[in-house]
């Protein structure tokens, strides 16, 4: 089945194309063409964007704030019979009742150039400069720290840490290059490990080295090797204690959020004395 999906928004649209992914997901067989009509804040930018939607009919999916737009959004809908509905009403709706307060009606509110703004920024900034094992000297002003062998989903998962405000660095296990000894003494970081499935790991190596144009059949994608370098990898993890995500079936976005709940588990923890180096 094929559905035009319009996302208007008086921001960015952000909020939305999550939203819409989220619905989407839900749906097997569904060819989704998303429209994406964001900063409508006039009646006359409406008017122009209502044009184009009903040449493409479909599902509109809108935050709005401006009441005079919604209004008129509503009803131009209603006239010409398209699909309409608010992203956010419900969760404001019942966030009003539970503080008692009314809105403040301000678009692209959660978007302002704010304290947690410039520390997402600049977690993004950190997380970028310590990738792939660099700035060991840094390591200790880490959110969090991620260790696996190469090709374990370290630099996606830290970049999607990042957005969500974390300092990340990450390191590869090599097995025939031990990280620097200073990984095993942080104390402020939240170390941990990730780990796959041999035959899933050959299989991202594999594509890696084909998309390269290099030669899928190299030791790096050995089965005898490639089991070995993940022992090597969940040993130094048990020896050490970090808490380990098996990232076989897991989306980056499921990682995340695994290591967020251990962030927070941390926090509300008492700290324990790191493992000293051996």
């Amino acid at each position: 089945m094929r559905l035009h999906l319009h996302l208007l928004s008086d921001s960015t649209g952000e909020t939305l194309e999550n939203v819409a992914k989220a619905g989407l997901a839900q749906f097997e067989g569904v060819e989704a063409i998303k429209h994406f009509w964001p900063m409508v804040r006039s009646e006359g930018h409406l008017d122009r964007v209502l044009i184009e939607i009903a040449a493409k009919p479909g599902l509109i999916i809108y935050t709005l704030v401006n009441s005079t737009v919604r209004q008129k959004l509503e009803q131009r809908c209603a006239a010409i019979g398209l699909s309409c509905v608010s992203a956010l009403d419900p969760v404001i709706d019942a966030l009003s009742r539970l503080l008692g307060q009314e809105t403040i009606s301000r678009p692209g509110r959660q978007h302002a150039l704010d304290e947690a703004y410039f520390a997402r920024v600049e977690a993004i900034h950190y997380t970028i400069a310590h990738d792939d094992g660099v700035g060991a000297e840094d390591w200790e002003e880490a959110d969090i720290v991620l260790a696996g062998v190469s090709r374990s989903s370290k630099t996606p998962t830290s970049i999607y840490l990042a957005n969500r405000g974390y300092r990340v660095a990450n390191i590869p296990l090599v097995v025939e290059s031990p990280p620097p000894r200073s990984l095993f003494a942080l104390e402020k970081p939240l170390v941990v490990g990730l780990t796959t499935s041999a035959e899933r790991l050959i299989q991202i190596r594999r594509n890696r080295l084909l998309s390269l144009n290099q030669a899928p059949e190299t030791a790096y994608v050995n089965q005898e090797r490639v089991t070995r370098e993940l022992a090597f990898a969940r040993r130094m993890f048990s020896d050490r204690g970090w808490p380990v995500i098996d990232v076989t079936r897991r989306s980056i976005e499921e990682t995340a959020a695994a290591i967020i709940n251990l962030v927070t588990e941390r926090r509300e923890s008492p700290p324990l004395a790191p493992v000293a180096a051996r």
